[in-house]
């Protein structure tokens, strides 16, 4: 039965509505349950059992979680002759020119760099927050240029993590609900997302602050916050970006011995863009920009 739905649905286009019940399903982006419902592809109605078909038909579906199912493979990031540009006005700026660089699964490593020399552009094409205008970005097996964007928002929300200069926290939400508020996304149960909430704010020193509102902490304990809220839903990989450009060198040596600690005793893969030299010594090694290129 199975085999006779999915030689039908090859002869609907990519984008094309398959009714099931009363909703409605695209092709390429979006989850086909098949329940017991009636599902009318052309003119006629295949009546289905309790059976789900898989959830994604997008080009490179396989491949991303066959990946992620790969845990032996040493290299967590590769990017590929990467080259972003941009328009100023009528000039084109070229920010990375063919940049090729391989991280490590478990490596802190550090991308450093003058002013305008391309450090959070880079961090951006390989944590999937931009898209290259050519090269690639593969991330634990997975050949990221495959994926559609809902598809890569779906792997950014389940696989990294991100922590900015700002915090990007959320003002009215206590420090746990920002912690918590993606694993919500990810579907988990309140006692799922409660628990590791509590447990990953416990880990950072702010296990007394569940409640707390972000404006009643000092940068430093906001910073702990995001980097909570970037580990909660243990991703494979954490981006961080200038994660202490705001913060004094106290408070900014309590975020990186946090990050330390992480990448040491649990194995977490960091990339890190800092223009602080002692920064690097936190790190095992230094990507070095100048203009737009390795040095």
């Amino acid at each position: 039965m199975e085999n006779k739905i999915e030689r039908e649905m090859e002869k609907e286009t990519e984008n094309k509505n398959i009714e099931i019940g009363t909703e409605n399903i695209e092709i390429g982006t979006e989850n086909i349950e098949i329940g017991t419902e009636n599902i009318e592809i052309g003119t006629e109605n295949i009546e289905t059992e309790n059976k789900n078909m898989p959830d994604k038909k997008e080009a490179g579906t396989e491949i991303v979680v066959k990946a992620l199912n790969e845990k032996n493979v040493d290299t967590i990031i590769e990017g590929i002759d990467i080259v972003r540009t941009f328009l100023m006005g009528e000039v084109e700026v070229r920010v990375l020119r063919g940049i090729s660089v391989k991280i490590r699964r478990g490596e802190f490593v550090a991308i450093m760099g003058p002013s305008g020399s391309g450090k959070t552009t880079l961090l951006n094409q390989l944590g999937l927050l931009d898209t290259p205008n050519s090269g690639k970005v593969i991330i634990n097996g997975a050949d990221t240029s495959l994926m559609f964007d809902r598809e890569k928002g779906r792997f950014r929300l389940h696989n990294l993590g991100y922590v900015f200069q700002d915090y990007a926290l959320l003002p009215e939400l206590t420090a746990s609900e920002n912690v918590y508020i993606s694993l919500m996304m990810q579907g988990k149960s309140k006692a799922e997302y409660e628990s590791a909430a509590a447990e990953i704010m416990e880990a950072v020193g702010l296990g007394d602050r569940l409640s707390q509102l972000p404006s009643k902490m000092s940068g430093g304990q906001q910073q702990r916050v995001s980097i909570a809220r970037a580990l909660a839903h243990n991703p494979i990989i954490l981006f961080a970006d200038e994660p202490c450009a705001n913060l004094d060198s106290k408070n900014s040596k309590e975020v990186l011995d946090l990050f330390k600690k992480f990448n040491k005793e649990l194995g977490q893969t960091i990339v890190m863009v800092t223009h602080e030299d002692w920064h690097a010594e936190y790190t095992d090694r230094v990507i070095r920009l100048k203009d737009g290129m390795l040095e």
